[in-house]
This record gives structure tokens, sequence and C-alpha cells, in this order.
């Protein structure tokens, strides 16, 4: 099974590599590595690795924070596709579909971000409107969107009244950003976390505004 494991390591030569050697022995296969976030001597980094059957996800903390200095933030499993520079060939896909735009847009994003969902909303004077969804968003409607019109991307507050229960119990981090205009927004969903780092949420900035260019509203 794949999961995805993040971690916060001191951003020091040779500390990835202690890390992945000591994933590997505790059996974990790496696929892929991508650098969320860099600061103040630390680096947040998401491993892609493939467990054996039979092993809880478990040892991959275990090993992981063997490290010195290295902190796990967040397992889960993971069957995303293992590309994450898919940006580029989103916005062409969608300036050569424009009439289709938003459902593209939602159905691309959460593969770029490492996300469970993503949903196109609209604030409208009856209330939130879903425009757009992706495969895997929730059913159950949030009825008030107090953040919308969202003037700039940010993470929204997992835990607030008007998040439905329902994304609660699932543990489900937030983050949006308008897509060209304050009343459409690009909400996603990331369910059992980790949370959206800074880094995370201006790509996801950089590519709404790159995408609103292109878009039939």
């Amino acid at each position: 099974m794949s999961y995805l494991i993040r971690v916060q390591i001191p951003d020091t030569p040779g500390t990835l590599g202690a890390v992945a050697s000591a994933l590997g022995t505790a059996g974990a296969d790496i696929l892929s590595v991508d650098i969320v976030e860099r600061g103040e001597g630390i680096a947040v980094d998401d491993l892609i690795v493939d467990l054996p059957g039979g092993r809880l996800p478990d040892v991959l903390i275990t090993a992981a924070e063997s490290i010195d200095g290295v902190q796990v933030d967040a397992v889960r499993p993971y069957a995303g596709v293992l590309d994450t520079h898919r940006e580029l060939g989103l916005v062409e896909n969608i300036a050569a579909h424009p009439k289709t735009g938003f459902e593209l847009l939602a159905d691309g994003v959460p593969r770029i971000v490492r996300a469970g969902w993503a949903l196109l909303v609209r604030a409208t004077p009856d209330g939130p409107k879903r425009v757009a969804a992706s495969t895997a968003a929730p059913e159950t409607p949030a009825a008030e969107l107090p953040w919308l019109p969202l003037p700039k991307a940010r993470v929204l507050e997992a835990e607030a009244d008007w998040v439905p229960e329902t994304w609660q119990e699932l543990g489900t981090e937030l983050a949006a950003t308008p897509l060209g205009k304050p009343e459409l927004a690009l909400l996603i969903g990331r369910p059992g976390g980790p949370a959206f780092r800074t880094a995370e949420v201006a790509r996801l900035a950089h590519l709404a505004g790159i995408v609103s260019m292109v878009l039939e509203d």
C-alpha cells in the first residue's frame, strides 16, 4: 500500500538521505519526494512510499523520527498520481476546452496539491452555489460559506461552525483561493491532513490566477 508521509527535517546536507535509509530499513520503498516548503533551517517534504502488506504505517513514523530533529506531521494512505508538476498540462487542457474549464479545474487540482477533493463555489444572493466538483468531493453541502467573497487565498479553520459535521469527523483540512473574482472560489479539502502549508496555498493561488485568465465564466 502507498502512503504519503509529511516530515519536517533540519535543512542540512545528508538529513533527507538518513530519513530515506531509515524508511528503507523499515521496509518502505520511496517512490517520490516533493519539497513543500523551506525556511529558517527547516525543510518540509512529502514522501510517497510503498509499504509491504501486513506492515502498519506506524513503522514509518518510528523510522523517520529515529533521525535527530525529524518530526512527522502526518501519514495517510495515498492513491494519487505520482507527478508533482502537472500545472502546465492542466492549464493547457483548460485553454483547449474552456467550456468545461470549471469541471477540468476541479478534477485536476487535487492531484496537483495532493488534496482529497476540490469544489468550485460561487457567492449568490440566495447563498453559496456549487459550480463544479471533483469526483471525490463530499455530497454533504455547506449551507453557509461566511468567508465568501474571498479576497485572497488562505487556509480555512477546519472546525469552524460552517464546516459540515461529516467533514470535521474526517479531520478535513481546508484551503481556498479566489478564481479571478472574490465571489468565485476554489475550495480544497484534505481529509485526515496534513494541514496546508503557506507554500501550498501560494501554489494554489498562482495556479488559480493563471486559470482564471482562460476560463469562461
